[in-house]
């Protein structure tokens, strides 16, 4: 129970970080969000109202502070750029981003420890020479590249979902996640085939392993020694892995979004970004930290499960 809550209380502490220095950040980078709304010719004293209106010419902290306040209790802000509040704005379109993300991560999972597996259980034999070579090209291919060719081959070729004619799940569950299906697979694979690499390698030194020799002498059938015993050892590092890679995953599925025309947060942070609207991105980078976090959080829970140890650690 001291480890979930020492690890609960961590991520309340990362959050919180995160969001201190990302305020500030935008403090810092060029560009003054009323001079942009106003337009360059706007004159010194309608600019200083807008500022003081906005709340732009407060301190720092003050202004993090009420915001943090804000925040916490469900209002990010309005947009400087929209006619609605941050909170409308992202609504509709961060569960899709979080749905895209969560189904990429349980892909990699779901074909990484199988293969890996499989890979390490037939270690030199012709196909574990074949798959390995499929998975060294998937691991070479960035996943928006994947992008453009599922695309091509089973959007426009096979015609098995029309791109740019995104189905929101309000209108059809099962459509929403037949049309996410294929750019999850997209940032999956290459990850897909680095976890199996890494498994692989696991299981195979595992396998050489005393217990597994101890098992076997005493009768154990191999499927069974390599299920419950080789498999919880071999996926410690893989877990590890998983963990490590969750940032990129998010990363990479804003960057799908575009690929796929999918109305998530990716398009809306760059046009935030570049219209200096400081509470949409805020937003955006706080949610996206949160479900970084929570994964990782998700992982060390399914780490601390495999491998008791950690209760000690």
């Amino acid at each position: 129970m001291k480890y979930y809550l020492r690890k609960l209380v961590t991520l309340i502490i990362t959050l919180f970080v995160v969001s201190l220095l990302a305020f500030l950040a935008f403090q810092i980078v060029p560009g003054d969000a009323a001079a942009r709304i106003l337009g360059t010719e706007a004159t010194p004293e309608s600019l200083a109202a807008l500022r003081h209106q906005m709340g732009l010419d407060r301190p720092m902290l003050v202004q993090y502070g009420d915001w943090l306040n804000q925040f916490l209790f469900g209002d990010m802000g309005n947009s400087y750029s929209y006619t609605m509040s941050v909170k409308a704005l992202l609504g509709p379109k961060l569960p899709i981003t979080f749905t895209l993300t969560a189904m990429a991560f349980l892909m990699i999972v779901c074909i990484s420890i199988p293969l890996g597996v499989w890979q390490g259980k037939h270690a030199g034999e012709a196909s574990d020479a074949v798959t390995g070579a499929v998975g060294q090209v998937f691991m070479s291919v960035p996943s928006f590249f994947l992008g453009i060719v599922f695309t091509l081959v089973f959007g426009i070729g096979l015609k098995l979902f029309t791109q740019g004619q995104f189905i929101h799940y309000d209108q059809s569950v099962s459509g929403f996640f037949g049309y996410l299906f294929f750019p999850a697979l997209a940032i999956a694979l290459p990850k897909s085939a680095m976890a199996a690499k890494l498994l692989r390698a696991s299981v195979i030194r595992e396998l050489q392993q005393d217990y597994v020799r101890t098992a076997r002498s005493r009768g154990r059938k191999f499927s069974s020694v390599l299920r419950v015993h080789v498999l919880r050892n071999a996926l410690i590092p893989v877990v590890t892995f998983l963990a490590m890679t969750i940032p990129e995953i998010v990363a990479n599925s804003i960057i799908v979004e575009q690929v796929f025309t999918i109305p998530g947060i990716g398009r809306l942070l760059l046009s935030s970004i570049l219209a200096s609207d400081y509470p949409v991105v805020l937003a955006i980078v706080v949610m996206l930290a949160f479900l970084v976090v929570l994964m990782n959080f998700l992982a060390d829970v399914l780490y601390q499960r495999i491998d008791p140890r950690i209760k000690v650690r």
